[in-house]
């Protein structure tokens, strides 16, 4: 594969797509699926097909759009009209008014059963206009199953750029101009990472995309490696170019069925161009990528549980330092980037790390991709610059609170994170202030919460979730999780007495600071942010035996709101 191939095929799909007058793109992530939206697409296809319109209407399959809730997912293009829950009933009518008459089906378009539809262009819709997309460019966009497609929108031009015109110390500089942070949580800044396995002496050295997202109600990564898998494999190769690796490896957990076998034709697609494996672009730079599944074992999102993984044993943490940068796989020096901190790395070195870091916050550049679930009305997948409000992600792109009920928490960075209060809505989702506030970025998942929630059980289940995961490798996590898990149960059964509460505030900073790994270091957080901003609901259920939102059931039956 020489440039020339490679723009001849971004070409003859251009040209091909050209010579319809609109394409449909129907929504094929994992979601959708579930939703029935490969039914769709086959009746969407036979449709075309059946009425002689086939040169009217390029039917192609997508991933992720965003709205997951609202599937089955229809995106026609040029006019950007985005409908929902079509079903192969609805096929006919889309054919007949809209892909050959140019009308609008208002009762189909997005978000139409909220009253707060009639946005005939999707981009024009609070959920689409407030968000920044460059991990997700092209999810919905192109067929994910395609390198073509990728190949047609600019894919893998970022490689060809580096192995022909930059060093490794060019791309780790522009990486370092680009200010971009480790999207998997601890916010690392990606190119002091780089430069440390780039420094050290090696024959061999390792790439690692961590995809072994865990945390309850996220699917970001999930959805990156199902709608654009190429994008990770790109920023793989650039990564290992940088820092003299020949081997990148996908740590993908076993429950992402969907992303495994799309992430695997992709390797085979661009393994059969020669845009991975020797001399990739007639360079003297060789690269391969695999795959390693893991068993479901939430601690290896760990860096070094990951790796024990990957090398055939148990996966459990291990005391750093050394760190990965100096001895990780097989002892050798290895870099481990989530999924969304590689999507990120060709359009760096494509628009150049200047561009990158006009986007967000001085010390938080670019845009972070979040899960947006709980009690909010509009669900999915959405991407916005850092520094955004929490106000402006859950009112204006979510459109608030379903029922008219009042917003009292959001929870950020899955069971590691902490849950933020109202008084703090105005706070600029960055590294930093979230931090201050006693929670974390994480790797996106925020879950909203209304006054139906019980803080005092919303910590219960996040410190039981903890406790099932510890791999019980040392004891202030194995033992410290079930007894900080203990004591909220017995707060919560109203069985506890103001005595336990106050071992509990011992306990927490104890098992914080003490544990072996991010897991155990992390796991009091959910509990220390609410015993911070709603310690009048621990109180309540100690001394007056009685649940305010009306959640927890009270053994003792004095008091309980039912």
């Amino acid at each position: 594969m020489n440039i020339t191939e490679l723009n001849q095929i971004a070409e003859t799909v251009r040209q091909k797509k050209s010579e319809f007058k609109k394409c449909v793109y129907v929504c094929t992530g994992a979601g959708c699926i579930s939703s029935g939206s490969l039914e769709t697409l086959d009746a969407m296809k036979k449709a075309v097909k059946e009425s002689g319109h086939e040169k009217d209407a390029d039917i192609r399959p997508a991933g992720c759009m965003g709205p997951c809730v609202q599937g089955p997912l229809v995106k026609i293009i040029p006019e950007d009209k985005m409908y929902q829950k079509v079903v192969p009933e609805n096929v006919k009518t889309i054919l007949d008014k809209s892909l050959l008459a140019d009308e609008v089906i208002s009762s189909l378009l997005l978000f139409s059963e909220k009253g707060e539809g009639g946005f005939s262009k999707a981009a024009d819709n609070p959920y689409y206009r407030k968000q920044n997309k460059i991990v997700l460019e092209n999810c919905g966009s192109i067929n994910p199953e395609s390198i073509e497609d990728y190949i047609s929108i600019g894919g893998y031009s970022a490689l060809y750029k580096v192995l022909t015109s930059m060093s490794s110390e060019d791309v780790i500089s522009e990486i370092k101009e680009s200010g971009i942070r480790g999207r998997g949580g601890a916010g690392y800044p990606t190119a002091m990472k780089w430069k440390f396995v780039h420094d050290h002496a090696s024959a061999e050295k390792y790439v690692i995309c961590n995809g072994d997202e865990g945390d309850p109600g996220a699917f970001m990564d999930r959805s990156v490696l199902e709608g654009d898998p190429h994008r990770v494999i790109e920023g793989l190769a650039i990564a290992g170019y940088a820092m003299g690796a020949k081997q990148g490896y996908l740590y993908v957990r076993a429950e992402y069925p969907l992303a495994i076998k799309r992430f695997d034709t992709a390797i085979k697609q661009a393994r059969k161009l020669g845009l991975l494996g020797e001399k990739i672009f007639e360079t003297d730079f060789s690269f391969n990528v695999d795959i390693r599944v893991g068993a479901g074992a939430f601690v290896c999102g760990e860096e070094t549980a990951l790796m024990a993984s990957i090398e055939g044993k148990r996966g459990v943490p291990s005391p750093r330092p050394p760190y990965p940068a100096e001895s990780g796989l097989w002892g050798k020096p290895t870099a481990i980037n989530n999924v969304e901190t590689l999507a990120n790395i060709a359009p760096i070195i494509q628009r150049g790390g200047k561009w990158f870091s006009a986007i967000g916050s001085r010390k938080s550049t670019g845009t972070k991709v979040f899960a947006l679930t709980g009690t909010v009305n509009h669900t999915g997948l959405i991407e916005v610059p850092m520094g955004m409000t929490m106000r402006e992600i859950i009112f204006d792109i979510g459109g608030g609170i379903p029922g008219g009920k009042k917003f009292k928490a959001a929870q950020t960075g899955g069971p590691s994170g902490g849950c933020i209060p109202e008084q703090y809505l105005d706070t600029p989702v960055d590294y930093d202030s979230l931090t201050g506030l006693g929670s974390i970025m994480g790797s996106g998942g925020l879950i909203v919460m209304d006054e139906t929630s019980c803080m005092v059980d919303v910590a219960r289940f996040f410190m039981e979730f903890c406790m099932d995961e510890s791999c019980g490798k040392c004891v202030p996590c194995r033992v410290g999780t079930k007894h900080m898990y203990d004591f909220l149960t017995r707060i919560c059964e109203g069985e506890a007495a103001m005595s336990d509460l106050e071992q509990l505030k011992q306990l927490a900073p104890f098992v914080r600071d003490t544990s072996l790994c991010g897991l155990g270091v992390t796991a009091p957080n959910p509990l220390l942010s609410t015993l911070r901003y709603f310690h009048d609901e621990y109180i309540a259920h100690i001394t007056q035996k009685r649940c305010p939102a009306g959640v927890c059931k009270m053994t003792s039956g004095v008091g309980h709101v039912h």
